[in-house]
């Protein structure tokens, strides 16, 4: 594997000042994620400073480390790059690396779907050319800028998950980036609650354009009603083409028919005036319609549509966002499907969804376990109600719930759906193993901060001691 920084470009790259002796085939900026052979920079969090990590860095295999103040103990021959802050630090590796690639770029984001698009976008370019992206969801100002650090001048792709709390976060990202490509995948209720309005999300998401090269595509969905909205955005910044996805009929890249199935569904698609049949591996519509969005990407920076589609058979939701496990309880099989990662309005209705395409075993039931959805401020209840009475009109037999906010949908539900109810996961998960039975199929839902891989945790150990196993012996499907 060739170099990605040596000492001297790195130097040059941030301004510091240390040995002219190393070569960093990674970066790295958590001291318990070093692998031989990284650069650590030591950043400086609100809650952690890098700093203290140093030793330990270089114990696992760093082969040079980034820091702003002088660390104690450390050997005399410490391969250091000393720079004025680490945070500026790894933006300037990050600016270097993208002016030094000559491959294309593709950045997304989105209310809901930025992950798994990322995913299928990097499968699909990945069986092409090599193609640097995003590691799982590092998203945000320190991921961003890591990932464009750690991109191969030799790749041909590279790929972007770019998120966001706060308006004015992605305008800076995506300048930094220079996408050749820019993606929303779609434009919902999720992480509100520093938002007036919906509108406001989408003028923040469409911050993705800002940095889009000269000429570059702007791809937008054609079925979330901020089409129009979103397309204006992209023309006043410049955006050289202007393309849309979805069921419409107006979308470039428009669904025909999908065949969905609890495996994964087969899509038939008009892709920019091509037809193109494939598979997608990972269950429910939101991964159809975020497929078409996917191939529009694929074309636009000169990819194969038709190979691409072929690989998207492989994608499979992963843990936390919708895999699909067999568990044994002492009491009988179950299916579970975890979504335990996160949860907005969009991305419940769409594991209902789900949920409500699989059929139980005997004389088992669907079954949903349902937390908060956080982060939605004043619509917060208007929001869990919605989902309720939605929940009411679905053949899901029984409806278990933990926390505060989820009692607004619990009172829009039908009175034979209504379950047990706790404050918390930790005490729904301890009642949960003996309200479930043999057959059923399990959806758990919920923010993260309300904590649902509790609800996660009991299934599985569960399982693993009727089996005699340990937990996370479960067979996934």
């Amino acid at each position: 594997m060739s170099a990605l920084w040596t000492a001297k470009n790195a130097q040059v790259a941030t301004g510091g000042s240390g040995p002219l002796e190393w070569l960093a085939l990674g970066v790295s900026i958590d001291s318990r994620q070093v692998v031989h052979g990284d650069l650590f920079v030591a950043l400086i969090g609100p809650n952690h400073d890098g700093h203290s990590h140093v030793a330990a860095a270089l114990a696992a295999g760093a082969t040079a480390v980034m820091i702003s103040r002088t660390v104690s103990r450390l050997p005399e021959d410490a391969p250091l790059l000393l720079v004025p802050d680490t945070e500026d630090g790894l933006r300037a590796l990050a600016r270097a690396s993208r002016k030094r690639f000559a491959g294309k770029i593709v950045a997304l984001t989105g209310s809901v779907g930025k992950t798994g698009s990322k995913e299928m976008l990097r499968m699909a370019l990945e069986a092409q050319a090599p193609t640097s992206a995003t590691r799982g969801n590092l998203n945000n100002h320190f991921g961003a800028p890591l990932t464009l650090a750690r991109l191969p001048e030799a790749a041909r792709y590279g790929v972007l998950e770019l998120g966001m709390n706060h308006p004015g976060e992605i305008s800076p990202l995506s300048r930094m980036c220079k996408p050749h490509c820019a993606l929303i995948t779609r434009i919902a209720p999720a992480h509100t609650e520093c938002f007036g309005s919906l509108d406001e999300v989408a003028a923040a998401k469409a911050e993705i354009f800002d940095g889009l090269v000269p000429s570059g595509t702007a791809i937008v969905n054609a079925d979330d009603g901020y089409t129009a909205f979103l397309s204006k955005a992209a023309k006043d910044v410049g955006a050289g083409q202007i393309l849309s996805f979805g069921a419409s009929e107006t979308a470039n890249a428009r669904l025909l028919s999908a065949d969905l199935r609890p495996d994964g569904s087969h899509v038939e698609a008009d892709i920019l005036g091509q037809r193109v049949s494939y598979e997608i591996g990972a269950p429910g519509k939101h991964w159809v319609i975020n497929s078409l969005g996917v191939l529009t990407a694929v074309v636009a920076v000169g990819a194969d549509v038709q190979a691409a589609a072929q690989v998207l058979s492989k994608i499979k939701a992963p843990p936390g966002r919708g895999a699909t496990e067999r568990l044994v309880l002492p009491q009988g099989p179950i299916t579970l499907i975890d979504e335990s990662y996160n949860a907005s309005p969009a991305a419940m209705r769409a594991a209902f969804a789900v949920l409500a395409s699989h059929t139980p075993e005997g004389e088992g039931r669907r079954v949903a376990i349902l937390g908060d959805m956080l982060e939605l401020g004043s619509g917060s209840a208007a929001a869990h109600g919605a989902l309720g009475a939605r929940l009411a009109g679905m053949n899901i037999q029984a409806v278990y719930t933990a926390g505060s906010e989820i009692k607004e949908l619990v009172a829009r539900l039908d009175a034979q759906q209504r379950a047990t109810h706790a404050p918390n996961t930790a005490l729904l998960a301890k009642k949960i193993v003996q309200k479930l039975q043999p057959g059923d199929v399990v959806l758990v839902k919920g923010s993260l901060g309300i904590d649902m891989a509790k609800i996660i945790e009991a299934l599985r150990a569960a399982a693993a001691e009727a089996a005699g196993t340990d937990p996370g012996g479960s067979n996934a499907l």
